[in-house]
């Protein structure tokens, strides 16, 4: 899918800066988490205050479905138009398709929810947006990875319908690109859900950032059709 991204000069008083943010019952909790098998590490509000550290909350992914979303990620976002996508799209659902894989020594197959994007005046801004179980199916993570060069101190915004919900860090890059992941409490699920259009915005300097939309249509029945 090809979108119009949308640049943001002075990120000082961009939407997406924590400190610009004003704190509102709109506000959501993005809960950082390492990525792979790590735990999670903090609980960070869109006013960029950590208010408490989750050390001891596990929250973990099993080897076979990171393996799965990496590759489904890695071989979409950055890759030319026309690239082979990993796994076999099972269903559609809006701008949604769910894509399932069963990797190499794995008993079960392994499912994700996913959106490519690319901004159509920037074809070298891409991004994968990816909704995936943890193996223990007591969490639902949102995974988005955007192309290597985006500046990694400003982190990823999002915004929703016109509403700011906050950002998360960049928690690690590959040779294809670099992503953030939060994990999806009710909250920020509701207002997926309930969305029509989200905007994910990326730094490549300082001054200025872009904003990418994502199409939410299909978001919700997506989700529902998601394997526990």
């Amino acid at each position: 899918m090809r979108a119009q991204s949308r640049v943001l000069a002075q990120p000082g008083k961009a939407a997406i800066r924590a400190d610009s943010v004003a704190k509102s019952e709109e506000t959501q909790l993005l809960r950082l988490v390492q990525p792979l098998s790590c735990p999670i590490v903090d609980i960070v509000t869109a006013d960029g205050a950590v208010i408490r550290n989750g050390a001891n909350m596990k929250s973990r992914l099993s080897g076979t479905l990171a393996k799965v979303v990496l590759v489904a990620a890695l071989s979409s976002a950055v890759m030319p138009a026309g690239a082979q996508q990993s796994g076999a799209i099972r269903s559609t659902h809006g701008a949604w398709s769910i894509i399932c894989d069963t990797p190499a020594g794995a008993t079960a197959e392994q499912c994700v929810m996913m959106q490519n994007v690319i901004a159509e005046d920037r074809p070298e801004m891409g991004l994968s947006v990816v909704v995936l179980r943890t193996a223990d199916n007591k969490a639902e993570i949102l995974r988005v990875l955007a192309p290597l060069g985006v500046l990694l101190p400003n982190g990823l915004g999002l915004n929703v319908d016109g509403k700011d919900i906050g950002r998360a860090y960049f928690v690690r890059c590959f040779q294809d690109g670099c992503y953030a992941e939060v994990i999806l409490e009710k909250p920020l699920l509701d207002t997926l859900k309930g969305g029509t259009s989200a905007t994910f915005i990326v730094f490549q300097t300082p001054e200025e950032g872009i904003g990418i939309p994502v199409d939410l249509n299909g978001f919700d029945e997506g989700f529902a059709a998601l394997p526990k």
